[in-house]
Parts: structure tokens; sequence; C-alpha cells
């Protein structure tokens, strides 16, 4: 065995071995063979550990993106509740045309979807003493409370809305569309974040959506009724098929402590034999029955609607 070569086997690939009768010539092309294969195994090592590597970071890139918009999928909803009193039909009339027309289509071009329009299905006990009185109650998701307060800034510059809604922005003191109009701020609970549109079968003539408010004795016990509906009451309605809408505690009104959810129904019919089933559920009786939950809810006022035709909901 020729010394130089066997020099040149040790310094370029360990663990050569080299037969005493090979002649220079054959030791140096398996050298030469031995090193290329080192050098191509070398190479992919080195290519898998940078793809690797690679995927790690795009995995963490994803988790950096991925987890704040997870978390935020998870945050409730805010809501407005806007009810407008009206004196007469021509005001009912021109307040039909600005909410089809003009503010129902500005407020879906700033990203408002699913908003509801809806009209008493009778007399209220709050209007029975004018029955002249017309109410119409417009419901409108957000998804967070700054879309809620940034929602006049975006109107104002909407030049389509400004056009469409003319008669109302521009309505004259003699001639106002209506009497007044309250809005309710409400956040969605966590056991329904978000909103719910039912799918009725029904003419909305026939639907009923029912909206109730629930009032409480104190902050303290108005807290305790939401997390009666967190942890079991929501269940029961889903159980039911009572196709709830939204779920929310009022944050701004004038009669809080306060929440208000609103269910829907097919018919008149219908709303009754949920109600009478809901009643005789042995889940709510034991869920009512818990000493915890016990004076939580001091009145309630419920509202029984129709959808108008134009109408998101």
């Amino acid at each position: 065995m020729h010394p130089r070569w066997v020099a040149v086997g040790q310094r370029c690939c360990v663990g050569v071995l080299f037969l005493p009768d090979d002649p220079p010539k054959a030791m140096f092309l398996r050298l030469t063979s031995l090193n290329s294969t080192f050098h191509t195994n070398l190479n992919n090592a080195m290519y898998l550990k940078k793809s690797y590597f690679f995927a790690l970071c795009l995995l963490v890139l994803w988790a950096v993106a991925a987890v704040p918009a997870l978390s935020q999928g998870t945050k409730p909803g805010f809501y407005a509740l806007k009810v407008f009193h009206l004196k007469d039909q021509s005001q009912e009339e021109r307040l039909d045309q600005y909410l089809q027309n003009a503010y129902l289509p500005a407020l879906h071009r700033a990203g408002v979807a699913k908003v509801g329009v809806f009209k008493p299905v009778a007399p209220t006990k709050a209007t029975a003493a004018d029955s002249a009185e017309k109410l119409v109650y417009v419901f409108i998701p957000f998804t967070a409370a700054e879309q809620f307060f940034k929602l006049d800034e975006k109107l104002a510059k909407d030049k389509q809305y400004a056009t469409a809604g003319k008669d109302y922005l521009g309505a004259p003191f003699d001639k106002p569309l209506y009497s007044r109009f309250e809005t309710t701020l409400i956040e969605a609970f966590a056991g329904m974040p978000g909103i719910f549109s039912p799918k009725l079968s029904s003419s909305p003539a026939e639907r009923v959506y029912e909206l109730r408010s629930y009032e409480s004795a104190s902050e303290k016990l108005h807290l305790n009724k939401v997390s009666m509906f967190n942890n079991g009451e929501i269940d029961i309605f889903k159980k039911l098929n009572f196709n709830a809408v939204f779920y929310g505690r009022v944050l701004a009104g004038d009669k809080m402590p306060n929440l208000i959810y609103m269910t829907s129904f097919e018919n008149m019919a219908e709303r009754d034999k949920k109600w009478k089933a809901f009643g005789q559920d042995p889940d709510w009786k034991t869920l009512s029955a818990k000493p915890e939950y016990a004076n939580n809810m001091q009145h309630a006022d419920i509202y029984l609607l129709h959808p108008t035709a134009y109408s998101d909901l």
C-alpha cells in the first residue's frame, strides 16, 4: 500500500479501508467516489436542515398571526337597539323609506350586516295610554364597540347616504320623521358572543320576534341573572329551538340594570307552544330552583314584534 494514498484517504474520508494490494489508481478512484458521496450527503443534510428551519419559521409566524385572530373571534359583540317613537302614519312611511333606502344600505357599506327592523304585533303597555303612537325597532349588530362609536363618522363621509337620506337628515323642525328615539347599547353574553340569523319559512307578517328585558334589583343580582343564562338557560333555549337572535346585558339604557334578548318563531301559535314547553322543561325547573339564582329578576318587559319586509333578520 502506497503511504501517500493512505494519508489522503485518512484525511478525506474517515473509515476508508484500503487493501494492501490495491493499486494507487484504484485507491484514488475509490476515494474520489466516496468523497463525492460524502459531499452529496452533506449538501442534502444541510438542505433538509434549512427546510426544517424555514418551516419552523413559517409555523411561528402563523401562530403569531392566528392566535390574536382566534381570540378575537371569541370576544363578545356589541349591539345597538334604536327605538323610534312616531305620532302618525306619515312619519312611519317616511321613516320606512329612510331605513330601507338610505340607512340599511349605508350600514352594509360600513361593514354592518344583519340589521333587523321590527314593528309591534300589537300595542304594548307602554303605548296603551296613547294608542296612536307607533314604534319602530332597529337592531344593529357590531363586532366591536369601536365600530359603534365610529359609525356616525363613517356615515358622514358616505355621499350615497347623504343623498338617499336627504328627507331624514334635512327634516325641518315642523316636519320631523319622529317624535323621539332612544338608543340602548348592549354587550353580548359570553354564552352567545354573536348573533344568529334564524331561517324561518313563514312570511314576515306571520313571524314573531320576541324581545324581552329582564330588570334586577341590584347590579350584583343582574350579573347573577347573566350568569344563569350563560350556565344553563341559553342551553335550554337551544334545546327547545327558540331560535334566539341574541342575548346581551345593557351597558347604557333607561331600564338598568337589565339584560335583553330576542327569540324568534314561525308564528304566534309556535311561540305559545314553545314557551309552554319551556315552563315544563325539567332542566329549567332544576336550574330555576337553585338557591344561588333566587330573586335575580325583578321585572320583565315583553315586546312581540314582526320584521319589516326589508329587514335583514
